[in-house]
């Protein structure tokens, strides 16, 4: 190896700098291998090597070392792998609807939520309703801002002197028509669902799977509430605000 590769190599170690990496080659480190077989001792004599640093250069080539007998394959085991042929893997055969066995479902496994059916056109619609959603404000009521005694649900403003009905720029958005949700899809759920409120089992009769979905009364309680909930997965039938 040429003088420049070697100091190449010396300095790609941790602690080894260009003029170490002079001074380990005048002093007959001409290669990693005699550098890897000198002492602690061998290398604190050189000027600028501290024991510390030595012991560091040292441990840095063992691990080299390491490294490079774990990348190398033995040739045993590539010889083995070239004189054994490959197995061709046999096409399964086809079971039959009656040999397949019915698998028990296991507690607490996930079960993707029903959706509706619903046309091309409601589907664009749906997202056109999201796009708006994003861009709507929050509206507040006039002077909602400036006096804590004002409550901030909106009032449409009817003042003469109403900053926010002549539409001033530094006061809040007002509502206006361009804010609304496409008619084909007002009033329906995010989902795309058309939401019903039940209070007992028997509703559920009358409810369509495909474009309705169920959402409980506030005032059921839990042990009528987990009914309604098994008579809705028999039906087919997405509950909204209860989980699973």
């Amino acid at each position: 190896m040429t003088k420049e590769a070697v100091l190449k190599e010396f300095e790609a170690l941790r602690g080894i700098g260009k003029n170490k990496a002079t001074l380990l080659y005048e002093q007959g480190f001409d290669s990693l291998e005699k550098l890897r077989k000198a002492s602690v001792k061998d290398l604190t004599q050189i000027k600028g090597i501290s024991e510390k640093n030595a012991q560091d250069i040292l441990t840095q080539l063992k691990e080299k070392k390491g490294k490079e007998k774990r990348e190398k394959p033995d040739k045993k085991t590539t010889e083995t792998k070239k004189e054994k042929p490959e197995t061709v893997e046999k096409p399964a055969k086809k079971t039959t609807e009656a040999a397949v066995e019915i698998v028990e479902e296991k507690e607490g496994a996930y079960h993707p939520k029903i959706k509706p059916e619903l046309t091309d056109t409601q589907r664009e619609q749906l997202v056109i309703r999201r796009q708006i959603k994003k861009r709507t404000p929050y509206f507040l009521r006039d002077e909602a801002f400036r006096y804590k005694r004002i409550p901030k649900n909106w009032r449409r403003p009817s003042g003469f002197t109403s900053k926010l009905r002549i539409n001033l720029k530094y006061r809040p958005s007002k509502v206006h028509v361009g804010f609304r949700s496409p008619k084909i899809v007002r009033g329906l759920h995010s989902s795309g669902f058309q939401e019903k409120l039940i209070h007992t089992a028997k509703e559920l009769e009358t409810i369509d799977p495909k474009t309705q979905a169920v959402r409980i009364g506030s005032t059921v309680g839990t042990k009528k509430r987990l009914l309604i909930v098994k008579r809705a997965n028999e039906l087919n039938i997405r509950v909204l605000n209860m989980k699973g």
